[in-house]
């Protein structure tokens, strides 16, 4: 084995949100000879995760939480003074621009406060939503100085102590302004994205998420079956706990509410707390305006004549298009009962083409492997497949008897993971950024002689890979090549979550793929669908 070689370097009070922090280190990834790269603040929780990769180092150890910590292993110590050189450019690119347009608007400035009071002194007129992604221990205090000045917040920054997040919301609250997170992936306010979103027209469907990758799919979906979006807003995971009480879900519906723009509300969530959902389904009520309810995995009926209970997330976007009286397109999706769960929808109304013929399988090939970058899609397949007793390990499991506690080494029969989930993301980016992580496990699955088809999201839209169909086909060619060498037929089947306009085009992403030998379902709940039927008796 090649002895690797590991440096660090230590860039010291500079704030860099993470989504920036990952594209440096998905960068530095592309160099020849890099083996690793890891770009994260110099706080506590962030060490840990650099302990447990082996690549905490003294120099990393010492650093402050406003210190940017970059970890680069490469094959030999040229390669790493280059990957050093392109990283100190990359971190101070963005102060060396500012400084060379001399403009007030784009000088940095070392807390929000100071910020403001920037604005202000130069009669520059200030937004009204502030994105904030500092680590999470000191995120809550630069959003309360956002509250105070009567701002609404967009915060992506995760690892929020929840009494903080609880505090900042009731503060929020009665400041009349709206807090989206802590660790809000996704947001699209009057028109502009943020954090990961998609490219979606401006429409009558308004709708609020607890869930990132979900909002993005029935926004993309709503946008493909002709609808549009007037605002989609984001909560953060833990609003919908009983002790955060749905305080910004609450109030996203209020919004919504007396927004003239917004004709159908749409809630995507797992399902909240009991005490939660009461007050969910009474702020709809009180909304006056149709409304589509997605508690993923619940089972509950419509607390009124003009409230709808969505099963998957297509069906949440193709009942939002329906009641927003929207003629969807005819080439997309021609669901006849918008209201029944995609697992029970024949074929002919879920794809766009004719399936293709079940596989040939060798009799060693038995299993199904999902290889998921959204947590929501992962969930969304494990209770689609329980309802069709399909029981699936994971290491997101909803059937917490699953539990697959070596995910990060090996699956067991049919396995669902979500490679977004920490335990992947130890010292590396996200795989919506960076799909290393996930083509390696794509490889070690098709190396599985009992494997016999592969499920894989691809996200696109604003912050992801700049072409994740380009980097997975070259491995799907290669994963099939290998299987036919060895007498097996290896399946893939997936979805691509994201529209025409995005930066990397659907389209264009669909066809590479399709050339690839990947089956396109078309949307989340189908692709989980088709995988179900084609290891069904095997």
């Amino acid at each position: 084995m090649r002895q690797l070689h590991t440096r660090t370097l230590i860039a010291p009070n500079l704030y860099k949100d993470s989504v920036a922090l990952m594209r440096i280190a998905q960068a530095l990834l592309q160099i020849d000879g890099v083996t690793n790269a890891s770009l994260q603040m110099g706080t506590q929780a962030n060490k840990e995760i650099l302990q447990e990769a082996g690549l905490l180092s003294d120099s990393a150890q010492s650093a402050g939480a406003s210190d940017v910590m970059v970890v680069v292993q490469a094959l030999n110590t040229a390669t790493l003074d280059t990957a050093m050189a392109q990283a100190s450019a990359a971190l101070s690119s963005q102060a060396a621009a500012a400084s060379e347009s001399g403009t007030p608007s784009t000088v940095p400035a070392r807390a929000l406060h100071m910020w403001l009071g920037a604005q202000a002194t130069q009669n520059i007129p200030l937004p009204n939503v502030v994105q904030i992604s500092v680590p999470g221990a000191y995120a809550a205090a630069e959003g309360l100085k956002a509250i105070t000045q009567g701002l609404n917040v967009f915060m992506f920054s995760d690892n929020v102590p929840l009494e903080q997040e609880i505090y900042m919301k009731q503060a929020a609250q009665k400041k009349g302004v709206l807090v989206m997170g802590p660790d809000c992936g996704t947001a699209i306010v009057n028109g502009v994205p943020l954090g990961f979103a998609n490219v979606v027209r401006r429409g009558n469907i308004g709708l609020v998420a607890a869930s990132g990758t979900g909002l993005q799919e029935v926004t993309t979906q709503i946008h493909r079956m002709g609808g549009g979006v007037s605002q989609a807003l984001g909560t953060g995971g833990r609003d919908v706990y009983a002790a955060v009480g749905g305080v910004s879900m609450l109030q996203g519906i209020a919004m919504l509410a007396q927004d003239t723009a917004t004709q159908v509300i749409t809630i995507v969530s797992k399902p909240p707390a009991p005490s939660v959902v009461t007050q969910v389904l009474q702020a709809l009520r009180d909304a006056g305006k149709p409304s589509v309810v997605l508690f993923l995995g619940s089972d509950m009926k419509p607390a009124s004549k003009t409230m709808h209970m969505a099963q998957t997330l297509v069906d949440a976007a193709a009942m939002s298009v329906a009641l927003a009286k929207i003629v969807r397109k005819k080439d997309l999706f021609a669901i006849k009962n918008i209201a029944t769960r995609a697992i029970s929808i024949s074929s002919k109304h879920v794809f766009t083409y004719k399936i293709p013929k079940k596989p040939r399988f060798a009799t060693s090939q038995r299993y199904l492997r999902a290889l998921y970058s959204g947590g929501t899609y992962c969930s969304e397949a494990q209770l689609l497949w329980e309802k069709q007793d399909l029981h699936v390990w994971s290491n997101v499991p909803i059937d917490k008897a699953r539990t697959l506690h070596n995910a990060k080494k090996a699956s067991k029969e049919h396995t669902a993971l979500d490679l977004g989930d920490d335990d992947f993301t130890v010292g590396r980016p996200h795989p919506m950024i960076d799909q290393r992580a996930r083509i390696e496990r794509v490889l070690q699955e098709a190396a599985d002689p009992s494997v016999a088809v592969i499920v894989l999201d691809v996200v696109i839209g604003w912050g992801a890979h700049a072409d994740p169909a380009g980097e997975l086909a070259p491995v799907m060619h290669a994963a099939q090549k290998r299987a036919a060498q060895n007498g097996r037929q290896l399946a893939f089947i997936g979805f691509v979550c994201g529209t025409e306009e995005d930066p990397q085009v659907l389209s264009k992403q669909e066809a590479v793929l399709q050339a690839a030998g990947m089956v396109l379902a078309g949307n989340s709940a189908n692709a989980a669908w088709l995988a179900q039927q084609w290891v069904a008796g095997l």
